[in-house]
């Protein structure tokens, strides 16, 4: 079962998200939060799979919150809801941590989607800002926010800068594995070796690498 939390100040949209996503077999909505501070108040109980998180709430907005609950539970997973198509939010809640950004206006499925695929390990971002995204990651290759790393895929093996490559992509190990025909263990421990070697923090820091460093956009090599 899917635990989530819905932390959005607009009363409707956390009971309307909550009617919908409860209404999946493998989806359970534990708890709901007016704003990032209640919300971080809930976290020192318990803490879900998944944070649905609204960018604009009071006492403390969903950008901070994000960097807050990544900082002191780093295990939980979280989506940026908003109605906001921000390049600035984009940025921030990538950079802190968040495994996904989709604007209110998704389908359900999309969304119950987007949380099961970020729970597997993968990431989501809605298809209307990616182009945004990548030119904030492209732009960190430029200023004092950028992920410090050395050369482009120094150090790394060549399965290693295929991981990083499809991890720049948003998928998830498994679909990794099924990419590159190995296992999903050896693309764990391939995915923490290339963390460990470019001294990265988590897989949302190398999808930032891959991209700024063009890795991303470079074919992968399976031969």
């Amino acid at each position: 079962m899917i635990k989530v939390i819905i932390a959005d100040d607009q009363e409707l949209i956390r009971e309307s998200l909550k009617i919908v996503l409860d209404q999946n077999e493998d989806i359970e909505v534990t708890g709901v939060a007016e704003n990032g501070q209640i919300l971080m108040d809930m976290l020192t109980n318990s803490q879900p799979d998944v944070i649905l998180m609204d960018v604009r709430m009071p006492e403390l907005d969903g950008v901070e919150a994000t960097r807050e609950v990544k900082r002191l539970y780093p295990a939980v997973k979280i989506i940026i809801l908003t109605t906001f198509d921000d390049d600035e939010y984009v940025f921030n809640a990538l950079k802190y941590g968040a495994s996904g950004y989709l604007l209110k206006g998704v389908s359900v499925p999309e969304l119950t989607g987007a949380i099961r695929t970020v729970v597997s390990g993968g990431a989501m971002i809605n298809p209307g800002i990616v182009a945004k995204v990548v030119k904030f990651f492209n732009q960190m290759a430029q200023g004092s926010s950028a992920v410090e790393t050395g050369p482009i895929g120094e150090g790394l093996s060549r399965t290693e800068r295929n991981i990083a490559h499809l991890v720049g992509h948003g998928l998830s190990n498994k679909e990794i594995a099924e990419k590159l025909r190995l296992s999903e263990g050896t693309v764990r421990n391939g995915l923490s070796s290339t963390l460990s070697k470019l001294g990265l923090r988590d897989r949302t820091q190398l999808a930032i690498w891959a991209v700024q460093t063009g890795l991303a956009a470079a074919e992968v090599d399976v031969s």
